[in-house]
């Protein structure tokens, strides 16, 4: 929607793609800050509180007369996504104990569906109706699923030790950060690439590019499942996605025929969504009395690897060519499997 929206507002698309990297940066920002200034609230409010501001700032970019006040829209939204988040699992945790693979799994496939439906519902409705009337729908979406995460969760106490202290006490955690590391390595690396599947995908054959997106989509359904079926043996399951993520990458960019790209493509959506599951678990299961915070930067490290990430790979597109892009993605990805491979956890 980046051309109308560009056009509606008066700025150049290059200067509305800002709007993009704006959310994911107050993301980055948000995740391990909430918690600091939210230390003793409760966490069933925060989250409903955190998706009403989802439905102002998309009310916002819906109304927005001009890119400013866009561009505001797009940064609250980037806090309401990020502080969601950073205490969903562990509220999910506290109302279901015992039951994190099951909790971590279902926030993974709600994403996964989401961005299947919503990527070319939007589009559609974009283009039937408006740019506007997409965020318009956004903002009631956002509002229904505030009802019901109020109805749904019961109320969920702060941890007692909630604050800049725990947030303080977790970044002292080596091999956490050592794994945190290894979250911007993979993300870094998907996120180079993916922006730019199309690209690839019409260099084999333009006319199956909707067809092959969504079933990256599928495998992305089934890696959520695998993630959380296997993740009993979390480390294999850490280090592998990043390694088949890799060598997805490698077969997408160097397939030539159609079925082999159609592979490559499924086993791209299983392997890079087996990781928000893995390692929402893996920080987890390494900081388990700290683990609002130990999420929170799980969060920010996604965020960050976003923006970088994406950045780098249109660098490289720009200058080299698609190839170029990919392959550093393929790299990235294998040297986060290595980082996953080296470091021990407790088992739980």
């Amino acid at each position: 929607m980046l051309p109308a929206m560009a056009a509606d507002v008066g700025v150049s698309e290059g200067t509305a793609g800002l709007a993009v990297a704006a959310t994911a940066i107050a993301g980055a920002v948000t995740a391990p800050s909430i918690a600091v200034l939210l230390p003793r609230t409760d966490r069933r409010t925060v989250l409903v509180w955190l998706l009403v501001a989802a439905v102002a700032a998309n009310l916002a970019v819906a109304a927005a007369p001009n890119f400013a006040v866009l561009l505001l829209g797009r940064l609250v939204l980037g806090i309401a996504i990020a502080g969601y988040w950073s205490f969903a699992f562990g509220a999910g945790v506290r109302a279901v104990p015992g039951r994190d693979s099951t909790v971590s799994t279902s926030i993974a496939l709600g994403v996964t569906i989401a961005t299947i439906a919503g990527v070319p519902l939007a589009s559609l409705v974009g283009d039937e109706v408006g740019w506007r009337a997409v965020f318009v729908g956004a903002a009631v979406l956002s509002a229904l699923s505030a009802a019901a995460v109020a109805a749904a969760l019961p109320p969920v106490p702060a941890h007692p030790s909630a604050g800049l202290a725990m947030l303080r006490q977790t970044v002292a955690n080596r091999r956490l950060m050592a794994g945190v590391l290894g979250v911007v390595l993979v993300a870094f690396g998907n996120f180079a690439a993916y922006p730019y599947i199309r690209v690839v995908i019409e260099k084999v054959d333009a006319g199956s590019a909707t067809w092959l997106l969504l079933a990256w989509g599928v495998g992305g359904l089934a890696g959520n499942l695998a993630a959380g079926r296997f993740a009993g043996r979390l480390r294999v399951v850490a280090a592998t996605a990043p390694v088949l993520l890799g060598a997805a990458l490698l077969i997408t960019v160097t397939a030539k025929a159609l079925p082999l790209l159609a592979v490559a493509v499924v086993l791209w959506g299983l392997a890079f969504n087996m990781v928000p599951v893995a390692t929402q678990l893996w920080v987890t299961r390494v900081e388990p009395e700290r683990a609002e915070s130990a999420l929170s930067l799980q969060v920010t490290a996604f965020q960050v690897a976003i923006t970088l990430g994406s950045a780098s790979g249109g660098v490289l597109l720009d200058a080299y060519g698609v190839t170029s892009a990919i392959l550093l993605g393929a790299v990235s990805a294998v040297a986060a499997g290595a980082v996953f491979a080296a470091l021990r956890i407790p088992r739980g």
